[in-house]
């Protein structure tokens, strides 16, 4: 894998929130290829795709749309942000084809699906560890789970308290339609509520820029949004007997206690349409954009 070329794209993906790309049904004609193969002619008519949700996923699905268009030049994918919650909420209203998320769907969203007459379809894309930053400056390297529940939950306030210099400890958290905000509070937090005024942000972007400057920062990222502006910690779920820094072998080897799965939804009305797209990314091909991209992907 090309390490210059997965820290370029970390570093363009982590100020990026929404992405519209569009590739043209066809070329002029001087200027249209001759030498296409077999496999990348263009289709007979335009197919035009929604993909929205989840920030985490975004990344990934703006890249596989990406190379998914170059291949098929009938298609135009737009690919949005804004969270799991916000892509499935879309995808409920028929505003979307496919929902990106973070996080399985919660009995009240299936429910909530159903009544709208949604036949939903559920593809497994890639897995992800969920890394724990904080400013470069800071001395701290390692965190137990039950001091990054302590912080997030308001109990420890001070970096003095985790080894750390005498410091306001200022966490950052997603909004609660993201679902890495409820993943968060499900596997890291042992299911407790966030502290009261604790600093949400609209995307996982904004979460790496503010910690980056804010030297008492700390908040919760996708594993492909890591910068050299940030600095990742060691996580331990012994108690402090193991710690483990989140990487991508980590993450495949499972030593690293912070991973989860990462989906696309789709009303199976709509599923001859987004099929297509859907089968690339689960391809060697798609899987290889899953691992460059800094994700972990299914055939580890």
């Amino acid at each position: 894998m090309n390490t210059t070329m997965i820290k370029s794209i970390k570093t363009q993906v982590s100020s990026l929130l929404v992405a519209t790309l569009l590739l043209g049904a066809c070329s002029k004609g001087g200027d249209a290829k001759k030498e296409n193969v077999e496999g990348d002619k263009a289709t007979s008519g335009a197919t035009s795709i929604t993909v929205k949700g989840s920030d985490t996923v975004l990344p990934l699905a703006q890249q596989e749309a990406e190379k998914f268009m170059g291949k098929n030049q009938g298609a135009a994918i737009t690919v949005v942000g804004g969270g799991t919650g916000v892509g499935l909420s879309a995808m409920q209203e028929g505003t979307t084809d496919i929902a990106m998320a973070s996080r399985s769907l919660k009995t009240e969203e299936k429910l909530k699906l159903k009544g709208a007459k949604k036949d939903v379809k559920e593809a497994l894309i890639a897995y992800d560890a969920l890394s724990i930053i904080v400013h470069p400056s800071n001395k701290v390297s390692q965190l137990t789970r039950e001091q990054l529940e302590g912080i997030f939950t308001g109990k420890i306030s001070n970096w003095k308290e985790v080894g750390g210099a005498d410091e306001k400890i200022v966490p950052y958290s997603r909004e609660t339609s993201s679902g890495t905000y409820e993943f968060f509070k499900e596997h890291v937090m042992d299911k407790k509520n966030y502290a009261n005024g604790i600093l949400m942000m609209p995307a996982t972007g904004s979460i790496v820029q503010s910690v980056s400057q804010t030297k008492g920062a700390i908040g919760y990222i996708g594993l492909a949004y890591e910068t050299k502006e940030v600095k990742a910690l060691s996580v331990s779920y012994d108690q402090g007997k193991t710690f483990v820094a989140p990487s991508l072998e980590a993450a495949k080897n499972k030593t690293y206690p912070i991973s989860r799965p990462l989906f696309f939804f789709y009303d199976a009305t709509s599923e001859a349409k987004v099929k297509p797209f859907v089968d690339y990314v689960l391809s060697a091909e798609g899987q290889q954009t899953v691992q460059e991209i800094g994700y972990i992907p299914l055939s580890k």
